[in-house]
């Protein structure tokens, strides 16, 4: 899967940037509800575990998420669920043990059937779709550590599989809000970093999206607001797709208000001290 190696380049890029980083600098707090670099890292540290589980049979996954699963039952969020299972690992010792994990993900998912279903917290999923999930996960929440240390990240076209998990996930931001889902998709077309052109669905002068990739998975994770990007929405239904696009799992979330997430130097106090109060 050529994904694998897409993933890992993603592993390998985030890396860089936290490999010089202090004990001190992972206490950084972020624009992401007010979660540490810490936090960050070990919430990706602790799903590429249960990823690795997922791959060794459901019985392993089932074990492994079963403690997380009644913690969330008692109210605990899922950041909250980490803290037990990190057992105090954090720092340093916690960004070689999430690198080391990760890559060893990504050797496991290289001679994997990409159509092996797995099971996973919510519906199960090909192989395929779980390690283009882990780069989509890495890729979103590793822009929160690159705001946050007021960094530009090193964008490939790898970001074509993250652009279109958003795209296929079109339907899922409307359903996990209990909306009827339009007909027909939009249109999409997207610039890649290297300057490639890609296009989902069929063209429709009223009903598109088009701008750089970038952007995009951008919004359809939820890293920045739609106002905060160049694209351009055509029609009701593109524009509307773009007020909630959410293409991970999970209860529906309310995407980042205009200039809310950014890189450090452009974010002010005041939107700082707004952030740290939506912890969840």
């Amino acid at each position: 899967m050529k994904q694998t190696e897409y993933f890992r380049q993603e592993i390998n890029v985030l890396a860089s940037v936290l490999e010089s980083l202090s004990e001190a600098d992972f206490e950084q707090v972020t624009l992401f509800k007010g979660w540490t670099i810490n936090d960050v890292i070990g919430h990706l540290y602790m799903f590429d575990v249960a990823a690795l589980k997922s791959l060794e049979s459901d019985t392993a996954f089932d074990q492994f998420f079963a403690p997380i699963a009644a913690l969330m039952g008692e109210g605990k969020t899922l950041l909250e669920t980490q803290y037990p299972w990190l057992d105090g690992l954090k720092g340093r010792a916690l960004y070689e043990a999430w690198r080391k994990n990760a890559n060893t993900v990504a050797d496991s998912f290289s001679t994997t059937d990409p159509k092996k279903r797995l099971k996973w917290a919510g519906p199960d999923m090909s192989a395929l779709s779980s390690v283009t999930a882990r780069q989509m996960e890495t890729w979103a929440h590793g822009q929160e550590i690159f705001d946050v240390l007021g960094k530009e990240r090193q964008e490939g076209d790898r970001i074509r599989n993250i652009a279109h998990l958003g795209v296929n996930t079109f339907g899922w931001a409307f359903i996990n809000r209990k909306l009827p889902v339009p007909n027909p998709a939009p249109y999409v077309r997207l610039v890649g970093p290297s300057g490639a052109v890609w296009e989902w669905n069929e063209p429709q002068a009223d009903n598109a999206v088009s701008g750089q990739a970038v952007e995009f998975a951008s919004v359809v994770t939820q890293v920045r607001g739609f106002q905060d990007t160049s694209l351009v929405a055509t029609g009701p239904t593109a524009s509307r797709w773009m007020e909630i696009a959410q293409c991970f799992a999970g209860p529906a979330e309310t995407p980042p208000s205009k200039g809310q997430r950014r890189i450090k130097s452009n974010v002010s106090a005041n939107n700082i001290a707004i952030s740290q109060s939506r912890v969840s």
